[in-house]
């Protein structure tokens, strides 16, 4: 399916797009690329007085703030280089943007997001991001549990296997919403939001 409307208070919402994680080898799309297209995507957005959503993961020195439980593969007490969580320049340096940090898989979670969007009364989400299958996802999954359409820029998102965003693009986002290119999001939203 492809993405069928946008309605009059649809937000940006941009997982991760991060130095220490665009710095990563993705697939099936270069991390330069998600920026680039994710880029595309906020200037529209911004042009059109419409919310841009940075949203960052980031940790404590101590990992007092991260996730407790127990898994197989533990992030836990790894040393990030300073500056890790930044957001990439092309994306940074508007006053207007609305900055989120998680500390979870999901930028829904334990975050003021869902204030932040209801409080200027999104009732719709674009996603663009890094990882498509761990944080975009998760933020997909609770954006819908939420209420809030949801819009996928399946172009605009890269993960670290191939598989896993295949995976998500094409097993789990029909089920949480619409999905569709940069090109066409940015088609629609020229005809919606002139």
């Amino acid at each position: 399916m492809s993405v069928s409307t946008l309605d009059p208070r649809t937000a940006l919402v941009v997982i991760d797009l991060q130095s220490g994680i665009v710095g990563m080898p993705t697939q099936p799309h270069a991390a330069a690329d998600v920026v680039a297209r994710t880029t595309e995507l906020a200037d529209a957005f911004r042009a059109r007085d419409l919310p841009v959503v940075l949203v960052r993961v980031s940790f404590a020195a101590d990992w007092a703030d991260a996730v407790p439980g127990r898994t197989e593969r533990q992030a836990r007490g790894l040393a990030f280089p300073e500056g890790w969580d930044v957001i990439v320049d092309e994306l940074s340096g508007h006053p207007g943007d609305i900055h989120v940090t998680k500390h979870n898989w999901s930028a829904l979670h334990g975050t003021d997001l869902d204030v932040q969007l209801r409080r200027r009364g999104v009732t719709q989400i674009v996603l663009t991001g890094i990882a498509t299958s761990i944080g975009v996802e998760s933020t997909a999954r609770d954006a819908y549990a939420h209420g809030y359409h949801v819009t996928l820029a399946t172009d605009a998102m890269a993960d670290s296997d191939a598989e896993a965003h295949r995976g998500s693009v094409e097993r789990i986002f029909p089920r949480l919403g619409e999905s569709g290119t940069t090109a066409e999001i940015l088609e629609l939203l020229a005809k919606t939001h002139a």
